[in-house]
């Protein structure tokens, strides 16, 4: 033999198989059954009972499962050198099995461990596999049940946000028994955040937005000769409808979602929790200023997205239906009047206080989990954007009943 092939293996398949030569010398698992009188059997278990070797006995020990035995089965352990939960489990699984059939079990030569190990699997192996899967079912009950739970999650959501807006209508204590504090800084950072930060992508999507209702209304009116209309269209629905409500989508997705986040983390990391034993109040510190600052700057942002869209019209009017900007302006100002922009201004703090509510109520219910967070971020955008579309549907209603 020559003096190469006596050294360590210089690459890495040589190592593996040493490696495997190395596990198949452990002493692997073994099944030695010898019957006893008046029909029982001992069953004596020796070797590794471990994961790498339980799968030489598997079959026998199915097989044994299968086995109609009239007396005692009787199980010798002293033998077993190493056990793991798999092992553990297929001896398990054969006195659950033989339970069943009605087989007394006895049992002798354990270690205090390996008792301990096999209670521990007892459960598990006792399961008669994976639990089914409960049946759909479409019947009057179950649906008033699904129904009364929907409502009691509402009811309590509901109480949640009520308890967060008193608390923040009440004042920012920010310490027990020390007056009421107020930190103008903390409002101004959300206030850029929430508003300088959003202004880009709110005049973008409002130009964009104004840019297509006034080609496609002017697409429609040529084929009337009423193309000036166009003006009336875009003012009215930009400024009452439209300016408002894509605004607040976009702040619901934007910073709706990152109030979610940012409270809902400090939950998980039990950072809220901090701030009570301190003796600080989490809603003064964390929803106040957010709440504050969205009311105050969604009617600015709003004013910005009106001011973007009636310009992408403009333009659009412009190259389109050959409508001069000054001629555009002209007809706004008989088109609109004041209380069309104040329509569409006076929604904007509702709508903010309904996203700051919603996200900080789901902020404050996330669990310890990053799954949670996600669930609680993703509830928070719709919810936020389905109440502020009820809401805005609601104001119309009441502007129509009042003719405003």
């Amino acid at each position: 033999m020559k003096a190469e092939d006596q050294g360590e293996p210089k690459t890495g398949i040589p190592t593996m198989l040493t490696k495997a030569q190395a596990d198949a010398s452990a002493p692997a698992a073994e099944l030695r059954l010898e019957p006893q009188s008046e029909g029982g059997l001992e069953v004596a278990f020796l070797g590794d009972w471990t994961t790498r070797s339980v799968s030489l006995v598997d079959r026998q020990m199915r097989d044994l499962e299968q086995r109609a035995i009239a007396g005692t089965m009787t199980l010798n352990l002293a033998g077993i050198e190493k056990l793991d939960t798999a092992g553990a489990w297929l001896i398990q699984r054969l006195v659950a099995a033989q339970r069943k059939a009605g087989t007394q079990i006895a049992a002798h030569g354990h270690s205090a461990g390996t008792a301990t190990l096999l209670e521990a699997v007892a459960p598990a192996a006792e399961a008669d596999g994976l639990p089914p899967l409960p049946a759909l079912s479409w019947s009057p009950v179950v649906a008033v049940e699904a129904l009364g739970r929907t409502m009691v999650d509402i009811w309590r959501d509901f109480l949640l946000m009520m308890n967060l807006l008193g608390a923040t209508i009440s004042g920012p204590r920010l310490k027990a028994g020390r007056g009421k504090g107020l930190r103008p800084v903390a409002i101004v950072h959300q206030m850029e955040r929430i508003g300088i930060g959003a202004i880009p992508v709110v005049v973008m999507m409002s130009t964009i937005i104004g840019a297509i209702i006034a080609q496609q209304g002017a697409f429609q009116l040529r084929y009337f000769g009423a193309e000036i209309f166009v003006v009336d269209l875009v003012g009215i629905l930009v400024l009452r409808e439209i300016g408002v409500l894509l605004t607040a989508i976009m702040i619901a997705g934007r910073s709706g979602s990152a109030i979610t986040a940012e409270i809902g983390s400090m939950k998980m990391r039990e950072e809220v929790d901090a701030l009570t034993v301190i003796g600080l109040n989490p809603v003064g510190v964390l929803v106040f200023p957010r709440l504050v600052a969205l009311i105050l700057m969604l009617p600015c942002l709003v004013i910005v997205a009106n001011a973007a869209a009636l310009g992408g019209a403009i333009f659009v009017a412009w190259f389109y239906s050959d409508i001069q900007p000054a001629a555009f302006i002209e007809r706004l100002r008989f088109g609109i009047g004041v209380n069309t922009i104040m329509a569409g201004l006076i929604k904007a703090p509702f709508m903010a206080l309904i996203i700051g509510i919603i996200a900080a109520a789901e902020g404050m219910k996330v669990g310890g989990s990053a799954e949670s967070l996600g669930r609680r971020v993703t509830a928070s955008v719709v919810k936020a954007i389905f109440i502020v579309i009820v809401v805005d549907g609601l104001f119309a209603m009441f502007y129509a009943a009042i003719d405003f």
